[in-house]
């Protein structure tokens, strides 16, 4: 570092020796060499001297040391729950969802059903990922073979459907018997059927979408015209007209309560 500095003196020494080497002599030229090598300090620039700006002790700047994000299990093994309850928490994805389960932004791993907690490794899915997933039944074993039937509750529970019997009309019968021996006219017989109420002849309910008996909707509306019944047709009449009515009926309401609110 002193070496560049100190170049530059000496250069100007040299050159004043060489040249009052012939008139002077040689103890005024040596102190007037030493002179011109007295190595003056640089003057202060007029923008001061900068500090560090960190400081570098105290408590404040110190490594932080938060509270616990309390991550891991929050539900074991075979243990139940419901839609939406936490089964872990992690950093990263150490574990992956599996049946019946999701995965929150933060890595979370949720439930969406209710069920069973099971903790397994499917090898033909990814042998080094392990997964959690929910099961309906607590038997029941993760992960389920590539070609079975997937099973879903659907917040339903499955149960045997039942068929309902079918009603016959009853049919009664008036016979008029004859003796033997008693000639001309065979016996006759009338057979009556039970009268159906009124508006629902010619019925027929079918299984219709979402496991319901029940006639189409076309069908339900011609209920009055099956049982007779005729409609008054609807007339539209002036809409504009019955509009500008109504908005004057407000005007007028909302004018009067005004007037009894002054009142008062």
């Amino acid at each position: 570092m002193l070496l560049p500095r100190l170049q530059p003196p000496l250069r100007a020494a040299l050159t004043s020796i060489a040249r009052s080497a012939t008139g002077g002599t040689q103890t005024a030229c040596l102190n007037e060499a030493f002179a011109q090598l007295a190595i003056r300090s640089k003057p202060e620039s007029a923008g001061g001297v900068r500090w560090a700006s960190h400081k570098a002790q105290g408590a404040v700047n110190k490594a932080k040391d938060g509270p616990g994000k309390r991550l891991g299990a929050k539900k074991s093994g075979e243990q139940y729950v419901i839609p939406g309850n936490i089964i872990f928490r992690q950093r990263g994805t150490h574990w992956f969802p599996g049946e019946n389960c999701a995965m929150g932004r933060d890595h979370t791993i949720y439930a969406t059903h209710h069920g069973y907690v099971k903790y397994y490794k499917d090898p033909e899915k990814n042998p080094k990922r392990q997964y959690i997933g929910v099961v309906f039944e607590r038997d029941q074993v993760l992960p389920l073979p590539r070609n079975s039937m997937r099973r879903r509750r659907l917040n339903m529970t499955a149960v045997k459907m039942e068929t309902p019997p079918e009603i016959l009309s009853q049919v009664t019968a008036h016979t008029d018997l004859l003796l033997e021996g008693e000639s001309s006219l065979p016996g006759s017989v009338k057979q009556t059927k039970s009268k159906m109420r009124k508006g629902e002849e010619g019925r027929e309910l079918s299984l219709r979408p979402g496991y319901m008996y029940r006639e189409a909707n076309w069908e339900i509306g011609r209920a009055a015209e099956r049982a007779n019944i005729k409609v008054r047709e609807f007339k539209p009449r002036d809409r504009w007209t019955a509009w500008r009515k109504a908005g004057i009926r407000k005007a007028a309401n909302a004018e009067k309560r005004g007037l009894g609110r002054k009142i008062r």
